[in-house]
């Protein structure tokens, strides 16, 4: 499951365009909900694909044809050619719809798509290089009044195919602020390199991937989305007057000291995928109380991982421990979202203990634990959210001894067919989110040597605490 060793090479991008909607758009201000501009959706999210060379696409430009799909795509998906303001009340954000739109580049690299190897899961090897990466400012990364997407190609040096680009006064990545951007890299080989970003505020991993399908229907010669795009951020906004209706520990800070994960640098870390395959999660049911014996492989591996990191930490008993993950909403009968929306319909939901009490506990109070947290996530759990989020500024969610998920091993990153076919790699850029390592982490899919399919979750601890995890989760996954 390790990184592959790419071999030197060299990436030589080309000027960042921005490419508007191929058609007019109407020219209005949307409100974001009030999950949408929570603090903790402040931030771009990255993902990458890896393609192939197809020989049937030989004098094919991947770049020019995925520039074309989308500024067609941007037609009905119009606000993400926008940009987000703050509006001085409250800290609410909406998004003028002004079709600026999003953020572009082509890019040539000496590489081919073999010297990748079999990665599967995040993060893909010098992912910085495969995406444009924006100014930050105090460890942060802006989101007001900058373009909401952000795309890059990747393709061959060798490519004798011309190279258009456009020149705009002020256009660095530096000067400009999108709702996505994309980057396609193509590669020696004839494959390519998809890398995008898009601003959380305005949609979450299955709206983002909707969007990225209606791209993918057109550069196949498609005609576009078969349901229309839904804005309903209505659906998500505070109740008046906003009452929370529940506690919300997910927004305070847990008793206790301080949290190493929190001052540890980053070379002091270390990074390890983990898999949980066939027999891991054999060993993990047999251990699981018989009444929790259907849970769900999410639930296993997240119970299995906060308690095996909670014990190599070394936390004080007495000190609260937390495991947070996302919730999604969609498909949820009590959730009566619009048919095509694409913002974000999650809440993060938390378990919390004492690491006393976790720890003695074992893996099946870990399991109970997470199983009532999940179960807790309902529409009026989501209204709840909104009123806290207005009447407490929009706060970020508390991070201290904290182990924070995002599961998209259902997400279908991989099938993202440009018209190349399915991807080598399709998936998050990065391990985790937020310039703290270690404290949010991607639950992906991935196969290992003998084929077989499974959970991997890339790790990163303090070196010290790594080998007592490793120890944990192996006592906790071997079969009995």
């Amino acid at each position: 499951m390790a990184s592959p060793i790419l071999p030197a090479f060299t990436v030589r991008r080309g000027e960042p365009v921005l490419v508007s909607p191929a058609a007019p758009t109407p020219r209005e201000t949307k409100a974001l909900s009030d999950l949408d501009d929570a603090e903790g959706m402040r931030f771009y999210s990255s993902g990458i694909h890896l393609y192939r060379a197809d020989p049937t696409k030989r004098g094919v430009d991947p770049a020019a044809v995925i520039r074309e799909a989308l500024a067609r795509a941007l037609v009905p998906y119009y606000p993400l050619a926008g940009r987000i303001r703050e509006e001085a009340a409250g800290r609410k954000l909406v998004v003028d719809c002004d079709a600026q739109g999003a953020l572009f580049v082509d890019a040539d690299a000496d590489l081919a798509a073999a010297d990748f190897g079999d990665v599967h899961s995040p993060p893909f090897p010098c992912f910085e290089q495969f995406i444009l990466e924006a100014t930050t400012v105090a460890g942060a990364e802006p989101v007001i009044d900058r373009p909401l997407l952000y795309i890059q190609v990747l393709r061959s040096r060798s490519s004798k195919r011309a190279r258009v680009t456009v020149t705009y006064s002020s256009i660095g990545t530096n000067d400009i602020i999108v709702l996505r951007d994309l980057q396609v890299t193509r590669l020696k080989c004839g494959g390519f390199i998809f890398g995008q970003r898009f601003c959380h505020c305005v949609v979450d991993a299955p709206g983002g991937m909707e969007f990225e399908k209606v791209i993918c229907d057109l550069a196949r010669g498609g005609s576009g989305p078969s349901a229309a795009p839904a804005w309903g951020r209505e659906m998500f906004m505070a109740r008046q007057p906003p009452l929370p209706s529940y506690p919300h520990p997910e927004y305070s800070e847990p008793a206790g000291g301080a949290d190493r994960m929190l001052s540890t640098p980053a070379s002091d870390m270390a990074r390890v995928p983990f898999f949980f395959g066939p027999r891991e999660i054999a060993g993990l049911r047999q251990r699981a109380p018989p009444h929790m014996g259907r849970s769900s492989r999410f639930e296993l591996v997240a119970a299995c991982i906060w308690l095996g990191r909670t014990a190599a930490l070394g936390y004080g008993a007495g000190e609260e421990v937390r495991l947070s993950f996302i919730v999604n909403a969609r498909g949820r009968a009590d959730v009566p979202l619009p048919e095509g929306f694409y913002g974000n319909a999650f809440a993060y939901s938390v378990a919390a203990t004492t690491a006393g009490e976790l720890c003695a506990g074992g893996l099946g109070y870990a399991l109970e634990l997470v199983r009532k947290a999940k179960s807790a996530v309902t529409y009026d759990y989501l209204l709840s959210v909104a009123d806290l989020m207005v009447l407490r500024g929009r706060p970020l969610f508390a991070l201290s001894r904290t182990y924070i998920v995002s599961d998209v091993s259902h997400a279908g990153f991989k099938s993202v067919d440009f018209g190349w076919g399915e991807a080598v790699y399709g998936g998050p850029a990065k391990g985790g989110e937020g310039p703290l390592p270690g404290v949010t982490n991607y639950f992906s899919r991935s196969k290992n040597g003998k084929g077989e399919e499974g959970t991997v979750v890339p790790i990163c601890l303090p070196k010290d605490a790594m080998d007592k995890f490793q120890l944990e989760v192996e006592g906790l996954t071997a079969e009995i």
